[in-house]
């Protein structure tokens, strides 16, 4: 079990070097740059002011300079300074993190309630009316995009409850109650996609377990079908909805960006968007590599799983 993990931390330290990499290049790639927006805002150029302010911001350093200063003060816990707003970038990062990670646990958490039950009862009543009812929720939920499901729960919450959700962010610290209420509309509409997904992953993967001779000489000697699905056939269904599961977290960490929009959030998907326009460097850095650690620390928990649910993994030379 040692080396299986320890293979598993090497292959995501090196990962994240390379994204590394790649997240500082492609920044620099990109047209334009922080000394020509802030000159062009102000309405004039003064070259030598220009390169003062080059020279201040770091810019003007060869590119392995500032990639291996950027690396060395990650590694310190350093996240630079923003050049937009004239602070330090973890000032600016660290009160938007909890409410991206709040509306995407919350996603998560109704994905999984809603995806795993479904996709189970949609295998064990195949070709039932259930069946069908699951199925086309799960089309629709991977049809309607969250931003246009979000809006309309509001208008239907409006119209009918009278009710509107807090148009500014509310701390759970300041008032739970208020906070869980505005998160849960947001959660459920983009959790509802995901929960499609998983459903339809998990009912596929149900239906090739229980074709399973071991599942049919469980049903032969007797035990309820209810164990039978939920114990036996879940548990080694569960590898491709675990990865799902893995992945969805991932893509949720950095893809709220019009949910958060919509529903007036200021996470850290949001903020991203204004920072790469500004071409915050920065501050675009960190957030893009703080989601690429989110990734890869995804996909690590998931192969740690996999070792813990089917104890053969660890034993492969994979």
């Amino acid at each position: 079990m040692r080396g299986y993990v320890t293979k598993r931390l090497v292959i995501a330290l090196v990962t994240l070097v390379g994204m590394s990499m790649v997240i500082f290049s492609l920044m620099r790639l990109a047209p334009g740059n922080i000394v020509d927006i802030i000159f062009e805002s102000a309405g004039y150029v003064d070259q030598a002011d220009k390169r003062l302010l080059e020279r201040e911001l770091g810019v003007d350093r060869p590119i392995p300079v500032q990639y291996a200063r950027w690396v060395g003060e990650l590694l310190h816990g350093d996240l630079g300074k923003s050049y937009r707003y004239d602070m330090r970038a973890w000032a600016i990062i660290k009160p938007r993190l909890p409410v991206t990670l709040e509306l995407a646990g919350l996603a998560l958490l109704f994905s999984i309630l809603l995806g795993v039950p479904a996709g189970v009862i949609s295998a064990a009543r195949q070709n039932r009316p259930i069946d069908y009812v699951l199925r086309v929720l799960s089309l629709a939920g991977l049809s309607m995009p969250s931003f246009w499901l979000g809006m309309v729960i509001i208008l239907l919450f409006v119209r009918s409850l009278g009710w509107m959700p807090s148009v500014t962010y509310v701390s759970p610290f300041d008032d739970l109650r208020a906070n869980l209420w505005q998160f849960v509309v947001p959660a459920l509409a983009v959790g509802y996609r995901s929960s499609a997904l998983i459903m339809r992953i998990t009912r596929s993967a149900m239906l090739e377990v229980m074709r399973e001779d071991y599942i049919r000489t469980a049903r032969a000697k007797g035990q309820r079908g209810t164990l039978v699905v939920w114990r036996h056939a879940l548990k080694n269904a569960s590898l491709p909805v675990i990865t799902l599961i893995g992945i969805e977290f991932a893509f949720l960490i950095g893809g709220l960006v019009v949910t958060e929009t919509v529903f007036n959030l200021p996470g850290v998907a949001r903020y991203l968007v204004d920072a790469i326009q500004f071409r915050d460097y920065p501050v675009v850095q960190n957030l893009v590599m703080f989601i690429a650690i989110v990734v890869v620390l995804a996909n690590l928990a998931v192969d740690l799983l996999y070792a813990w649910v089917d104890p053969r993994i660890k034993y492969g030379r994979a």
